[in-house]
C-alpha cells in the first residue's frame, strides 16, 4: 500500500486548475439599478446622454462676464436668478445672475463668482460688489465632463459598487442586466459540531465544538452574490451523505464544504464524491490552508475546505472568491495588493507560501497578530487583511511586504 503523500501545489498553479474548470454560468437578470450592488454585469452601460446635461455652476454665486469684471469692485445689476432645475435667460452685459449650485449657466456668461467673493448692496438696490476678478470658466462645470453620450460608462464583466450605481442612474438606468447569481449548496459534516443556540456552553459533550465555519462561510457567498442553500450539519452516514450530495447536485452550480479533505482522513464525504463522480485532493503550499479537494457530483462543482477556520477562510478567500467570480463573468478575479512595511519579525520561513494576518497601524504600517494558528479565529477578525509572504521568506522590521486588505476581498 502506497501511503505516500501528494506532493504540495503551487497556489498559483492550484488556482489556475481550480479556474480552468469554471465556465461563466448561462443565463442573465435584468434587476432594478436599487438591487444590482455587488452584482455583476452581463453587458455594457452606454450612456444616451451626456453628464452634466449643460454647462452648470459648481457654486452658489453669481453668473457673469469675464470682461465685465476687469477689476476688484466693480459693481453690477442682478438681473435674473437661476435655480437649480431652471433656465435662465441670456445675460445682458454689464449685469449678473443669481445663480445656484447646479444651475445651468446662462447664455453668454463665461465665470461664476461665489458668494463669499461678493458683496450685496443695498445702495444702489439690486446690485452686486464683486470683491475679487473672476478666472474664465471659473466655477463652470461643463456639459459632458463626466459622461460622453455614447460613452460606455460600465463594461460587462465589471463588479457593481455603491458609485457604480448612481453612475448608471445619473444616465437614467433603472435596470441593469447582470450574471445570474451562483446557487451554492453548503454542506457542514462531523458528528463533532453543534450549532450555537442547540446546546449551551456548560453543556457541551467532550470533543463537541461550535460550529464556526458555517457561519462565516455562509455570509461570504452572501457577499459574493450567491443563492446559498444551508444544508445544515450532515450525519456522519454515508447514506445520508450520498442523499445530501445527490439533493444538492441537482439544483446548485456548487456545493461547497470544510472540512474531511485531508490525505489520508476517514469520513464520508470523499468516497460518497467519488461515487457520485469525481474528486481531486490537493495539497496546497500555503499556510495555513494545505488541505483542498476539487471535483464534480453530477453537473455541480465540487469544493472541499479545510477544517479548521482560519485555512478555511483563508482558503475561501485565494481560490473560493475567484472561482465564484469567473461562474459571473468577472473580469477582475483577485483583489489589488499594496506594498507596506512591516513593523515586525518574522524569522521562521516556511517552506510553504504564507498569509499572516496583519493589521494597519497609525505610523503607516502593519502590525503582526501574535498567534497565527489556523484555528485561531480571532486573528481573523483582530487583522485587517493579511500579509502574502512567499515561500522561504524571513520577515525583518521595515521590510516592503505584499498587504492584501479584506475590505477588497469581502
Amino acid at each position: 500500500m502506497n501511503t505516500s503523500r501528494p506532493p504540495l501545489k503551487p497556489l498559483d498553479e492550484a488556482l489556475a486548475e481550480l479556474l480552468a474548470h469554471a465556465v461563466a454560468l448561462a443565463g442573465v437578470e435584468a434587476i432594478s439599478t436599487f438591487e444590482a450592488d455587488a452584482r455583476v454585469l452581463a453587458a455594457d452601460v452606454v450612456s444616451s446622454l451626456q453628464v452634466p446635461p449643460e454647462d452648470n455652476s459648481s457654486m452658489d454665486g453669481y453668473a457673469l462676464r469675464v470682461a465685465d469684471v476687469p477689476q476688484a469692485g466693480v459693481v453690477l445689476k442682478v438681473s435674473q436668478r437661476i435655480a437649480a432645475g431652471s433656465a435662465g435667460q441670456a445675460l445682458e452685459p454689464g449685469t449678473a445672475a443669481r445663480i445656484f449650485t447646479g444651475a445651468p449657466i446662462p447664455a453668454g456668461a463665461d465665470a461664476v463668482v461665489m458668494q463669499e467673493d461678493c458683496e450685496a448692496l443695498a445702495d444702489p438696490a439690486g446690485c452686486i460688489k464683486v470683491m475679487r476678478p473672476p478666472q474664465p470658466a471659473q466655477w463652470i462645470r461643463r456639459a459632458g465632463e463626466d459622461v460622453t453620450r455614447g460613452s460606455t460608462v460600465l463594461s460587462k464583466g465589471e463588479r457593481l459598487t455603491p458609485a457604480s450605481l448612481g453612475l448608471a442612474a445619473s444616465i437614467g438606468m433603472s435596470v441593469l442586466s447582470v450574471a445570474r447569481k451562483p446557487r451554492v449548496a453548503l454542506f457542514s459534516t462531523g458528528d463533532e459540531l453543534v450549532m450555537p443556540g442547540d446546546v449551551s456552553p456548560a453543556e457541551m459533550r467532550p470533543g463537541a465544538i461550535y460550529n464556526s465555519n458555517r457561519f462565516f462561510l455562509r455570509a461570504l457567498l452572501l457577499r459574493m452574490g450567491c443563492e446559498v442553500s444551508d444544508f445544515g450539519i450532515v450525519p456522519d452516514q454515508r447514506a445520508a451523505t450520498l442523499d445530501a450530495l445527490r439533493s444538492a447536485s441537482e439544483s446548485n452550480d456548487l456545493i461547497l464544504t470544510s472540512g474531511g479533505v485531508s490525505v489520508g482522513e476517514e469520513d464520508h464525504i470523499k468516497p460518497a464524491v467519488q461515487q457520485l463522480g469525481s474528486l481531486d485532493l490537493w495539497q496546497i503550499a500555503i499556510k495555513p490552508g494545505k488541505p483542498f479537494a476539487y471535483g464534480k457530483v453530477g453537473q455541480a462543482h465540487f469544493i472541499g475546505l479545510p477544517g479548521n477556520p482560519v485555512s478555511s477562510f483563508i482558503t475561501f478567500l485565494v481560490l473560493v472568491r475567484p472561482f465564484l467570480l469567473k461562474l459571473q463573468g468577472a473580469r477582475e478575479l483577485t483583489g489589488p495588493v499594496m506594498s507596506m512595511p512591516a513593523h515586525f519579525d518574522w524569522p521562521r520561513a516556511d517552506k510553504r507560501r504564507e498569509f499572516l494576518r496583519v493589521q494597519r497601524n497609525a505610523a503607516g504600517g502593519l502590525d503582526l497578530f501574535a498567534n497565527q494558528s489556523s484555528g485561531v479565529l480571532t486573528s481573523a477578525v483582530w487583522g485587517d487583511g493579511m500579509v502574502d509572504n512567499p515561500a522561504g521568506q524571513t520577515i525583518t522590521r521595515g521590510d516592503l511586504v505584499r498587504f492584501i486588505p479584506f475590505s477588497e476581498l469581502i
